[in-house]
């Protein structure tokens, strides 16, 4: 989640209003550590998961299927072949 420049200060401005400016510096702390605290569990609920490591599986797949459609790919062979007839056919 991105913010731009203006929209933090929009954030700011509602929160000095809301909690005023006494409370305000608690009230940052208090959700700088929040984020903090909930950055960590998301990556431990990653870790035991083991979603990063099915992430990198999918990635692996993912490029496995790409060769193989490359592999797969016959149109070069055809367009040889079309020019083959197209030739064979001037030729008579």
């Amino acid at each position: 989640m991105n913010i731009g420049f203006g929209e933090f200060m929009v954030v700011l401005l509602i929160a000095y209003v809301i909690v005023g400016p006494k409370d305000l510096p608690k009230v940052a702390r208090f959700l700088g550590r929040a984020a903090k605290r909930l950055k960590r569990l998301i990556r431990q609920l990653k870790e035991e998961s083991g979603w990063n490591e099915l992430a990198s599986q999918a990635a692996q797949v993912r490029g496995d299927f790409e060769g193989a459609v490359r592999q797969a790919d016959v149109s070069g062979e055809l367009k040889k072949a079309k020019q083959t007839f197209d030739n064979i056919k001037r030729e008579e």
